[in-house]
């Protein structure tokens, strides 16, 4: 069994991190293999560092990283991932949602040859609104990937960390590791797993921001909604002239008008609206050109623990 490194992106996770240490403990130990376990703290306003601390002067198997402010799920990946030393690098919540009795299933897949293996849940454990925005969020990843197993992406996963390699120098403000695990591999797996209710404290992903992150999925990592926008406005040039033809035809051959303020303002409201949506598109990409000139960190780390 290769060795790995579990890192675990904290926020608001005090209640949970005593029973996740001990069960990923256990279960690390029961491989016989040499691991690691990183939490990097998001800048939790709970006590989560301070139990993090405790965690690291119990166990010498504990790392921990406390970012200087809240910078997001991803970005906090980001940074655990590139202080991850073994070989295969796992991540998860820290709402023992993601069971660490399933880590084994993981690292099992990996060894058929998989350079990063996914583990989705076997049931929806959300609502009806939060479980569609989570697939529109999947259907942006996949178009984004390139790959079917984008639809099965979650963040239980396990990879090789010579897939890190890829985006070793990656600095944009944006993350996704799903994305950026595409740079280095093609060869996905998957294994569906029982992911179990939360035991306590709620999801800081709510629908909104689920949404948004579709959104910088797609405007972050592909030219797509660029292209919408030019087919949307070619759609509608072609619209216009179908207008402009039926009003000419009606004209010449009957001699009739278009209704006069009705019409114009149907035909102008269609246009703006194609117009601002055209003009959001490319207001998006614009901020992000800007965010990367200004080099706007990916994450700034205040202590560590390692």
């Amino acid at each position: 069994m290769e060795s790995i490194s579990v890192v675990i992106p904290v926020y608001n996770g005090s209640p949970n991190l005593n029973e996740l240490s001990d069960r990923l403990i256990q279960v690390c130990n029961d491989l016989k293999t040499d691991f690691e376990i990183i939490y990097v703290d998001d800048n939790s306003p709970d006590a989560s560092w301070q139990i993090i601390s405790s965690l690291t002067n119990e166990n010498r198997h504990i790392k921990g990283i406390r970012l200087s402010r809240n910078f997001g799920q991803h970005n906090a990946l980001l940074c655990g991932i590139r202080a991850a030393r073994y070989n295969i690098i796992v991540t998860m919540d820290d709402d023992l949602q993601h069971p660490p009795e399933a880590v084994p299933q993981l690292l099992e897949k990996i060894e058929h040859g998989f350079d990063a293996v996914y583990a989705p849940p076997i049931d929806g454990q959300h609502g009806f609104l939060r479980n569609m925005a989570s697939q529109l969020t999947k259907l942006a990843l996949q178009r984004v990937m390139g790959i079917e197993t984008a639809r099965n992406a979650s963040a239980f996963r396990a990879f090789r960390a010579s897939v890190r390699d890829s985006f070793s120098e990656y600095r944009g403000p944006y993350v996704s590791i799903d994305v950026l695990l595409t740079w280095g591999t093609t060869n996905f797996g998957t294994i569906p797993v029982k992911h179990v209710p939360r035991k306590a404290g709620t999801s800081n992903y709510s629908v909104s921001s689920l949404i948004t992150h579709a959104i910088n999925l797609m405007t972050g990592f592909t030219t797509l909604p660029l292209r919408i926008a030019s087919i949307l406005g070619f759609l509608f040039m072609l619209f216009g002239i179908g207008v402009l033809g039926w009003v000419l035809v009606s004209y010449l051959l009957y001699n009739n008008t278009a209704p006069g303020f009705a019409f114009l303002a149907s035909i102008i409201a269609i246009f703006s609206g194609a117009q601002l949506f055209s003009l959001g598109i490319i207001g998006e990409y614009i901020a992000r050109i800007h965010f990367r000139t200004i080099d706007r960190p990916t994450y700034h780390v205040r202590d560590t623990l390692l």
